[in-house]
């Protein structure tokens, strides 16, 4: 597959339609309600199966952990930036499958089961700029529900975003993996180099 300049503007929660159309390289910004949650959230999901709080089905996932303070009973957002994915890999299946995410929010790309499960699921990875975190910070309008706080700051985060992105489609729906042609466009220069 090669990548499109595609640039699209979403409301969550997101559509099956709307997910399997996502052109791998296409740019997305998304509006509305997404969910935070790292390492320990999905561990507490699906090693120790408790329920969710409240669906996730058709929800993005941002893989993170913020910086956020507690005032008056209520989260207020310091820093919150995005977590490299790939030490979530054994979680993308459950999070598709059982929990019916639609979107995966991360920095580094995913493997090549996660893949898998985004064709049979319909989903897609989208990566995020990293670095960006101060960014991102303003694009989160509020915090709008806080859960398993024992786990802080690995808790399940409820955020509204506005146009929450750039975001690129790093991996679609139907088995493209930009990573994946980055990393073979790289092999062939250096070989073609003699590297």
């Amino acid at each position: 597959m090669t990548a499109q300049p595609v640039e699209m503007e979403l409301e969550t929660p997101l559509t099956a339609e709307q997910v399997t159309a996502l052109p791998l390289g296409g740019t997305v910004w998304l509006s509305g309600t997404i969910f935070g949650l790292r390492d320990a959230t999905l561990r507490r999901m699906f090693d120790e199966g408790a329920p969710l709080p409240e669906p996730l089905a058709g929800y993005p996932c941002l893989h993170t952990a913020p910086n956020a303070r507690k005032v008056d009973g209520r989260y207020e957002k310091i820093c919150i930036g995005t977590t490299t994915s790939a030490r979530m890999e054994r979680f993308t299946r459950p999070l598709l499958r059982d929990a019916g995410a639609r979107a995966i929010i991360g920095k580094g790309g995913l493997g090549d089961d996660s893949l898998a499960a985004m064709q049979e699921y319909g989903a897609v990875y989208l990566a995020i700029v990293g670095g960006a975190a101060a960014l991102q910070t303003t694009q989160i309008v509020s915090i709008d529900a806080v859960y398993w706080e024992d786990l802080f700051p690995e808790c399940l985060w409820r955020f509204t975003v506005k146009r929450l992105g750039p975001l690129i489609v790093g991996m679609d729906a139907h088995g493209g993996n930009l990573y994946a042609e980055v990393a073979a466009a790289a092999q062939a220069r250096a070989a073609a180099a003699g590297v």
